[in-house]
């Protein structure tokens, strides 16, 4: 939306919620136009409006604008007056809802309204609901299936309960699921509950088993299996995308198990589950011929097991391996042997070398990619990061490459220009990686750089501490060429002190308040750029 359009609706607004008449003869937005082209002004002047009320559009419109508010916003215009609760009530406003405080969702303190709601709020309209453990019950459950025909994202978060209701009696459940998120608890075992849902979860094509990264994985502590994976892989025949994060007692017999009974499976997403060593994906990738994405961050991957796997005959095309501890060996050997990546994340790979880089762009198997995250490769030197990116950066959409000491603005001042398609961008090296730069960068030359050859960047994060990054009494208008040129830039991310006070003083005067962020407070990432991100994401 305009931001004059929107500044617009802003004062419309307020004056339905005072109940008092709006004057825009005293609006200075002259040139905003109506539907038929002519200026507000020139509208009022000849039809002369004395009283302007947000309640005179039209219902459709006034739906329209509602759609843009979350459920907190919806709920307090609600207040307002009869008119727009009602409006606010329409169940096309309520097709996905979130009930989760904790991830800004809305808080229900009366299950049994709640319960009324589902059939005269949500009913044919409701396509994805979340459920915190208190509302996970059979009445609710039973309520959702024989109301909600089009329900087929649900999410279960059983993550903070001590204790599991009674679902002896629970026999219907939503039975047109596409995606099926389970949030395991550390102390309540699932198998009860599921066995009774079991019979209703063959539509499945996105399975999301969300685990507590954060426990104990001392060997000698005993391993409690929450959730049977086994049995859920025989009921699901058509998964295509498994998402297991963080489940601490996740091994390769679990996986194996999954290798034999989902053939369609494309997407296989481990990321830090510590106990996978790699023994299963021989029979992973013999069985699952369809399978082009591989996420393994965080995981035990050794090198025998790797190496032992038929790369050459998969058709993997995307493949994260952060954080793990292959060898320089086992990378030149699997590297070979893989077919051409579109997406490659090696973040904290001591194993990737510019050996192992040499390989990829000699065969040939990084032409095409998409996305690649090198950062705080320690053993990479920038000069072969320099060749490759000269080579393959007008293919490219998003570059990782930051914890590298000696990189400065001289690198990207000079790559940028290759990188004419790229959408995300993170560079710099925070407090604390490897070595301290002993030479300022000079970040105006990036920024005019992105200006000139990225009008595609959506996202840049620019990671150098203040101490390191030089700015001079010029910034300005290093800052409007970006913000003017770039207009799909999202996200502009920069360590906390003068120089981020200066940017987002510059944006903000722009009403662009949301885009400047810090990097205590976020971090951009490829991952948006991988072929299943959608169906990845969870919570």
């Amino acid at each position: 939306m305009h931001p004059r359009t929107a500044s617009k609706l802003s004062i419309l607004a307020s004056g339905a919620w005072d109940n008092k008449p709006i004057d825009y003869n005293n609006d200075d937005d002259g040139d905003l136009t109506t539907y038929d082209g002519e200026s507000t002004d020139h509208f009022t002047q000849h039809h002369q409006i004395k009283k302007y009320n947000i309640s005179l559009l039209p219902e459709k419109n006034l739906l329209t604008i509602f759609s843009y508010l979350t459920l907190q916003e919806l709920l307090r215009c609600s207040l307002v007056c009869r008119q727009w609760r009602s409006l606010s009530q329409n169940s096309r406003l309520w097709k996905r809802v979130y009930l989760r405080p904790e991830y800004n969702g809305l808080h229900i303190s009366n299950v049994n309204k709640f319960i009324t709601m589902i059939s005269k709020r949500f009913s044919l309209a409701l396509q994805y609901i979340d459920l915190p453990i208190e509302l996970i019950t059979i009445d609710i459950l039973h309520e959702l299936a024989n109301k909600c025909p089009n329900l087929n994202r649900l999410t279960l978060d059983f993550s903070t309960a001590m204790q599991l209701h009674d679902f002896n009696e629970l026999n219907i459940f939503p039975c047109n699921l596409k995606m099926l998120c389970i949030c395991l608890s550390d102390v309540i075992f699932l198998e009860g509950f599921m066995r009774k849902i079991y019979s209703f979860l063959s539509s499945l094509e996105t399975l999301h088993i969300i685990g507590t990264i954060e426990k104990s994985t001392d060997p000698e502590e005993e391993i409690y299996e929450t959730i049977n994976i086994s049995k859920i892989k025989l009921h699901t025949p058509n998964l295509r995308v498994i998402n297991l994060y963080g489940i601490y007692f996740i091994d390769d017999y679990h996986i194996e198990a999954i290798a034999s009974g989902c053939i369609h499976l494309e997407c296989l997403a481990l990321n830090f589950c510590t106990r996978i060593k790699g023994t299963s994906f021989v029979n992973v990738i013999q069985r699952c011929r369809k399978l082009k994405c591989l996420l393994l961050q965080n995981t035990g991957i050794e090198d025998s097991p790797m190496c032992s796997v038929a790369w050459e005959s998969s058709y993997l095309s995307e493949l994260d391996i952060s954080s793990t501890e292959l060898t320089e060996e086992c990378l030149l050997d699997i590297f070979f042997r893989m077919p051409k990546l579109n997406y490659l994340a090696v973040p904290n790979c001591d194993g990737f070398t510019d050996k192992v880089l040499e390989i990829l762009i000699h065969h040939g198997k990084l032409s095409t990619c998409r996305a690649i995250d090198l950062s705080n490769t320690v053993n990479l030197d920038y000069e072969i990061v320099f060749t490759f990116l000269t080579k393959h950066g007008r293919h490219l959409q998003g570059i990782a490459y930051a914890g590298a000491a000696n990189v400065t603005e001289e690198f990207w001042r000079n790559i940028i220009k290759s990188l004419k398609n790229i959408k995300i961008m993170i560079m710099g090296s925070p407090y604390g990686m490897f070595k301290k730069i002993t030479t300022k960068v000079h970040v105006d030359q990036i920024l005019d750089a992105c200006a000139q050859y990225c009008s595609k960047l959506e996202r840049l994060e620019i990671q150098w501490d203040p101490d390191t990054v030089r700015y001079s009494d010029y910034s300005s208008k290093f800052i409007d060429h970006l913000r003017t040129r770039c207009t799909y830039l999202q996200s502009l991310v920069l360590s906390d002190g003068a120089y981020y006070e200066v940017v987002k003083a510059n944006f903000e005067r722009a009403e662009r308040n949301t885009v400047v962020r810090t990097t205590t407070m976020y971090r951009t990432s490829n991952v948006s750029l991988l072929h299943y991100y959608n169906e990845l994401r969870f919570n």
